[in-house]
């Protein structure tokens, strides 16, 4: 098994389920691949990766369930804000606009030429632009002239539609962390660490696996790590020319998070969700992903029981009461493409001072003083070179959507070969059972 993420680490555990000797190779110094949980100063688990689960990721809830981990609601209630420049705004029209937009552009096509960018200078309002603009980033994260209309389109679909993947998508949170569930999985497999797969030889008898402290030798090998992380894998015989393109024709998205933890969710004292969508400026969106007040009790008063954020779908006065305040608040930071290589390239002080400034025009000064701060650019951890997933570069969609079929003993896996739900751990937990069973049946 090739990466310790949830794709590799759920097809170990359902082989050594059915007998099968397994042993797990992965680059990082850590398990979970783009799932990645660290303890504030308070004690409270902060989500630096993949977090978010929907009603439908019935394949994560069924696996937390298992290991004794429980999902709480993700935090919801109160206003949420729309920033243009530094003032709220209500934006209706752009509103309207965006919503009618985001619904002709999930329509099936085979358009895999005009970028969103192209197709987004024919709507009315720089505004409305720029919302579709923050909306898509988010989603994908990539900038809207890296996606294709065909691209989007197709995204939307295998994430259950518009309002699933927007909306009911981002619906929960996992008890302790996704990263802490990632370890609990790994505690009962033979996971070697810092150990990366170099090259791989297919015999028409096994497989030899080539890292830096020796050679493993295997009846069967899966590959559980991103295409552009498993393209400097050396291979022979050279891979299937099916293979070769998907490994070629896609990048990781860009992306850069952070959290900021503060004693309490103070916003919620003046009826705020905590969820921002900027139009202009370095940090697009802004989010509540504070942990329940009572950890044992995670639908207790810290938490909404609303029906799931809108993750970029716009402003609202909301409903509901205001969330209890008695455990810690974090805000959580999502910066994609092109703003996130900006922040990267800024000292670690101007870029916590920079992020935070947005959280200050929407919730006043006490945002500009966490007690702690946790931040990751993904785009340059090495291990896995982005999130939240692969994506076809344009023009090449059809090239990259080849099914995962295995290279003689070679299989794939990961969250990108998965028709449901690709990009989210939901899909990374789907892939790994699909290719255990391939190599159980082979």
């Amino acid at each position: 098994m090739v990466g310790a993420g949830f794709a590799g680490l759920t097809a170990a555990r359902e082989l050594a389920r059915a007998g099968v000797e397994v042993t797990v190779v992965e680059s990082a110094d850590r398990v979970g691949g783009r799932a990645s949980t660290v303890l504030s100063a308070l004690g409270s688990p902060v989500d630096l990766g993949g977090m978010w689960l929907g009603p439908d990721h019935t394949e994560l809830s069924t696996l937390a369930a298992e290991h004794g981990v429980t999902t709480f609601p993700t935090p919801t209630a109160g206003k949420r804000l729309i920033l243009d420049g530094d003032r709220p705004t209500r934006a209706w029209l752009p509103l309207l606009v965006t919503g009618a937009a985001l619904l002709r552009l999930s329509l099936p096509t085979s358009d895999d030429h005009t970028t969103i960018a192209d197709w987004s200078t024919r709507l009315p309002g720089a505004a409305a632009r720029r919302l579709l603009e923050v909306v898509v980033a988010e989603a994908i994260a990539a900038d809207v002239d890296q996606v294709t209309r065909q691209a989007w389109a197709s995204a939307v679909r295998s994430s259950g539609g518009l309002r699933s993947m927007l909306g009911t998508a981002q619906a929960s949170l996992i008890t302790g962390g996704a990263g802490a569930l990632a370890e609990r999985l790994a505690r009962t497999l033979d996971v070697h660490l810092s150990r990366p797969a170099t090259a791989i030889t297919r015999t028409p008898t096994s497989v030899v696996i080539t890292t830096p402290t020796g050679p493993l030798t295997a009846d069967h090998a899966i590959i559980a790590v991103p295409p552009p992380v498993s393209a400097r894998i050396r291979h022979t015989p050279p891979l299937p020319p099916s293979r070769a393109e998907v490994e070629r024709d896609t990048a990781m998205g860009t992306i850069y998070k952070a959290i900021a933890v503060y004693e309490r969710p103070f916003w919620r004292d003046a009826g705020l969700s905590g969820e921002v969508i900027a139009l202009t400026g370095p940090v697009p969106a802004v989010f509540d992903v504070s942990p329940p007040d009572d950890p044992d009790d995670p639908d207790g008063p810290g938490s909404s029981h609303g029906s799931g954020s809108s993750h970029g779908s716009g402003s609202s006065d909301g409903s509901g009461s205001s969330h209890g305040s008695g455990g810690p608040g974090h805000l959580g930071f999502l910066v994609p493409g092109r703003r996130a290589e900006h922040l990267a390239s800024l000292s670690t002080a101007d870029r916590r001072a920079t992020v935070l400034r947005t959280a200050a025009t929407a919730f006043g000064p006490a945002a500009l003083t966490p007690v702690d701060w946790h931040e990751k650019s993904w785009h340059e951890d090495p291990h896995v070179l982005g999130g939240y997933s692969a994506l076809p570069r344009p023009g090449r969609y059809a090239a990259t959507r080849h099914p995962p079929t295995p290279a003689g003993r070679v299989h794939w896996a990961g969250t990108e070969t998965s028709a449901a739900w690709p990009g989210y751990l939901e899909g990374a937990i789907r892939s790994g059972r699909r290719a255990a069973r391939e190599v159980l049946t082979a």
